[in-house]
């Protein structure tokens, strides 16, 4: 597939994006989502959202419906509780890899209250990225799997989080329901570096801290790169610990 597109490299700055602040809710998005439409901004390869989300403690999200969507949330500071219709629940917290197939319909509600769980009320608020791929089928049964994984990302490299891709099978991370797509995470320390896959698209979202990606410059938090038949570039960290998420994508969506 790479073969017939042409490469491409574009740099999407946080401060561009649509936003939305409800009070409770300081959520910034990088597609369009909601009432924040742009016919010009809808995907890149096949992931369709990519939210960075802070809640206030003692709110969140309400019980509401999904369908035929790969939803992976990751928590970089505070928690979040998760319920759902099929009967799961839990925190989810840093280090913590989530994902909800929604399949043929499922509820849920997320919200920064795990004090309901058990423990002491606090005010921290939860900053996340929650992140929508598409299934490769569409109408299977809804499922839920989370898996610890921050012993994996010490090393500092590019660790496999969510993935279908059949490579990484046997690696730490969790299922996701496409074949053709894989999100990988690191946490570099000051100075230190990974190389970026291969493929046809990616996308580079840094949350926290400031890298430099190769080739293009410095990317401050909140900043993003979209790539196109392209890949290999190292990205480094700045003065400051800093975190990336990768998401390596061999199909697209139909325009």
């Amino acid at each position: 597939m790479s073969t017939l597109l042409q490469p491409k490299l574009e740099v999407r700055r946080a401060e561009d994006r649509a936003k939305t602040d409800i009070g409770w809710l300081d959520s910034k998005h990088s597609f369009s989502f909601g009432h924040h439409w742009d016919p010009n901004n809808v995907h890149h390869g096949l992931l369709l959202v990519n939210n960075d989300d802070i809640v206030t403690p003692g709110m969140g999200f309400e019980t509401h419906p999904h369908r035929d969507m790969e939803i992976v949330t990751w928590v970089l500071t505070g928690s979040l509780v998760h319920q759902d219709s099929t009967g799961h629940s839990g925190v989810i917290y840093p280090g913590l890899a989530q994902r909800m197939s929604a399949g043929t319909g499922i509820l849920h509600s997320e919200k920064n209250d795990s004090w309901r769980l058990g423990g002491e009320q606090h005010d921290e608020p939860v900053h996340f990225v929650q992140m929508w791929v598409v299934p490769d089928e569409n109408g299977v049964d809804p499922g839920y799997e989370q898996l610890e994984i921050d012993g994996e990302l010490l090393s500092g490299g590019l660790i496999p989080v969510a993935s279908g891709m059949p490579q990484h099978a046997d690696a730490a991370a969790i299922r996701i329901r496409n074949r053709y797509a894989a999100l990988h995470a690191a946490r570099l320390a000051p100075g230190q570096s990974v190389t970026l896959p291969e493929a046809p698209y990616l996308h580079l979202f840094v949350p926290r801290g400031s890298v430099e990606l190769e080739g293009a410059g410095v990317l401050a938090p909140g900043d993003a790169v979209r790539f196109t038949a392209t890949g290999g570039q190292r990205v480094t960290a700045g003065t400051e610990p800093a975190e990336i998420l990768v998401w390596e994508m061999h199909a697209t969506l139909a325009s």
